[in-house]
C-alpha cells in the first residue's frame, strides 16, 4: 500500500511517495541531492560496484585497438579483400564500442538517464560485437582453408585473430555492463523520493 504526501513550502513543492514494505536502504534520490547521509541512488549500488568507469575505459581502449587494427587490415600495403573490409565493421563497430565505453564512464556520475542510455548502447554494442565475431570467424575459416602461402596472408590471419580477441572481450564487457544496469533499472522494490 503506497501513500503520498504533498508538502507546500516557499515556492517549493515536495512530493513524497512511500512504499512501506520496502526497507530504508532502497531509497532513490532522483535529483541526486544528499538526504540522510546518502549521496547516490542506492538502487544503482550493484551497478556502481561493478566499476562502470573501469569497464568503460576498457571498452574505449578496445574500440581504439579495433579501429587501428582494422585500418592496418584495410591499408594499401596489405591489399586483401575480405569480409571485414566489405562490411566496414572495424570502423563503425569501433565507433559503437567507444561510444558505449564513454557512456559507461559518464554513468558513474550517477544520473539515472545516463545509466539507462548506457544500457541501450551496451546492448547495441553487444549485438555489434556478436556480428563482428561471426564475420571474423568466417574470415579466419576462409583464410585457414586457403592455407596461406604468402607473408601477407599470414599477417592478415594473425591480425584478424587479434581483432577477434578484442571483439570477444568487448562482447563480454558489454553483456556484463548491460546485466548490471538492467538489474539496477529493473529494481521494482525501490522507493522514489521526488523533489520538485
Amino acid at each position: 500500500m503506497e501513500s503520498r504526501k504533498v508538502v507546500l513550502a516557499d515556492k517549493t513543492t515536495v512530493a513524497i511517495e512511500v512504499n512501506p514494505q520496502v526497507t530504508e536502504d532502497t531509497v532513490i534520490f532522483v535529483n541526486g541531492d544528499e538526504a540522510g547521509g546518502k549521496n547516490h541512488n542506492t538502487a544503482f549500488k550493484g551497478f556502481f560496484k561493478a566499476q562502470p568507469k573501469a569497464l568503460g575505459t576498457v571498452q574505449i581502449m578496445n574500440g581504439a585497438m579495433v579501429f587501428i587494427l582494422g585500418f592496418i587490415l584495410t591499408s594499401s600495403v596489405y591489399s586483401y579483400s575480405a569480409i571485414l573490409d566489405y562490411s566496414g565493421i572495424n570502423y563503425w563497430g569501433a565507433l559503437i564500442y567507444v561510444s558505449a565505453g564513454s557512456l559507461s564512464v559518464t554513468a558513474q556520475n550517477k544520473y539515472p538517464c545516463l545509466v539507462k542510455a548506457s544500457l541501450g548502447l551496451n546492448l547495441f554494442s553487444a549485438i555489434t560485437a556478436g556480428m563482428a565475431i561471426v564475420l571474423m570467424g568466417v574470415q579466419i575459416a576462409l583464410l585457414s582453408l586457403d592455407l596461406p602461402s604468402l607473408y601477407d596472408e599470414y599477417f592478415i590471419l594473425r591480425v584478424t585473430g587479434i581483432l577477434l580477441v578484442f571483439t570477444i572481450l568487448q562482447f563480454i564487457i558489454s553483456i556484463c555492463i548491460s546485466a548490471f544496469v538492467c538489474e539496477a533499472v529493473c529494481n521494482k522494490n525501490s522507493t522514489v523520493v521526488n523533489v520538485h
